[in-house]
Parts: structure tokens; C-alpha cells; sequence
């Protein structure tokens, strides 16, 4: 079954950021097919609505797999495997970010601490590795922040962020009436608590 124009539109688009954040576009469309339909679908469908060959399909699926973005449904009397996403958004955002942490962040951790360890041997090092401990303490700080928040319910994540939005919202306000806070070196602001407004 061909995809509807609606739906057509938003696979192709998100075919598109998916080659932007890292996958496959054919792969990334694969997603939005199986997001959209109102029941599980088998690999066949998929090379139905899509146009393409049977074979980048199952790769496509192995990698949604290896993402952990698809379960895996079976139907009784029917030998084929069945795949959707994940009902609730949140499970699906989280297992985004889990698995992008695990490729991207933590790598970069894990040179930062082996490099930060090493000894200088000239003033050009000596400055490097200071700047490399700076990104370490941040990406640290940063990390340390999202272990507490991926084990918060749903509930209490999107208060937190309804949190975030009222918080900027003060902030702007604050900035209006005494004008903005001082730069820091390297042009970030200058760290401040939400109890100093």
C-alpha cells in the first residue's frame, strides 16, 4: 500500500534529519513508516511503502535493533516478524538519548580522562590539557545531570521541564530590569543559581 501524501511528507523529511543525526535516510524513513502505522509491520510492508529492495530493508532493521528503536511483535499462524515503535514518546526519546550517550560521550570521556592523565612535555601541552580537564569537568557535570534525570518518571521529567521553560522566563526578566549577567573568559555566562534572582 503506497504512502498517503501526508504521510509521504513526513518520512521523506524525517529520512532527512536522520542522515543528519547519524543514520541512514533510508533507514531514518524506515522509523517514520513504522512510528506512523497503526499496527506491526513485517518486512514486506515496509518494502511496499517504501520502494525499496527487500535487502536494505532487513539491514534497516537490524539497526533500528541495535538501536533498541523497534520491538519485535509476532502473530499467531504467521511465520514473519513484525516490528513497531515503542506507544509512549518518552521511552523512544530517552532510548535516543541512552544510545547517543553511549556512542558519542562516553568515547569522548574515556580519551579526555586517559589524556588529562598523561604528563605535559612542553607549554603547548601543559595548555592543552588544561583546556582538555575543563571539557572533562563539564562533560562530567553534564553527564552526572542526566543520570539523575533519566531515572525521574515521566511525570516529574515534563515538570521539569515546564521548570526549565518558567526559569529562562525569569532569567529574561531579570536581564531586562538590571541588564545582562557578566561574560565569562572563552564567551560563556557566568554560572548562577535560580535563588540569586
Amino acid at each position: 500500500m503506497p504512502l498517503s501524501p501526508l504521510v509521504q511528507t513526513f518520512v521523506l523529511h524525517f529520512g532527512e534529519m536522520g542522515s543528519r543525526w547519524g543514520i541512514n535516510r533510508t533507514v531514518g524513513q524506515m522509523y517514520a513508516v513504522l512510528f506512523l502505522a497503526p499496527e506491526p509491520l513485517c518486512a514486506d510492508d515496509i518494502v511496499e511503502r517504501l520502494g525499496v529492495s527487500r535487502s536494505n530493508v532487513s539491514m534497516g532493521l537490524k539497526e533500528l535493533q541495535a538501536w533498541n528503536l523497534v520491538q519485535l511483535r509476532h502473530r499467531p499462524g504467521d511465520r514473519r516478524d513484525f516490528y513497531t515503535t515503542p506507544a509512549d514518546l518518552w521511552a523512544i526519546v530517552r532510548t535516543l538519548v541512552e544510545e547517543r550517550k553511549k556512542r558519542e560521550i562516553d568515547p569522548t570521556l574515556t580519551l579526555l580522562r586517559e589524556t588529562i592523565m598523561t604528563a605535559p612535555q612542553t607549554e603547548e601541552e601543559r595548555h592543552a590539557i588544561a583546556r582538555m580537564r575543563e571539557l572533562h569537568e563539564l562533560i562530567e557535570l553534564l553527564t552526572d545531570w542526566y543520570d539523575d534525570v533519566r531515572r525521574l518518571e515521566t511525570e516529574r521529567l515534563m515538570q521539569l521541564l515546564a521548570l526549565g521553560a518558567r526559569v529562562q522566563k525569569i532569567l529574561e526578566w531579570k536581564d531586562r530590569l538590571t541588564g545582562p549577567p557578566a561574560r565569562a573568559e572563552h564567551g560563556a555566562t557566568s554560572p548562577r543559581l535560580v535563588d540569586d534572582i
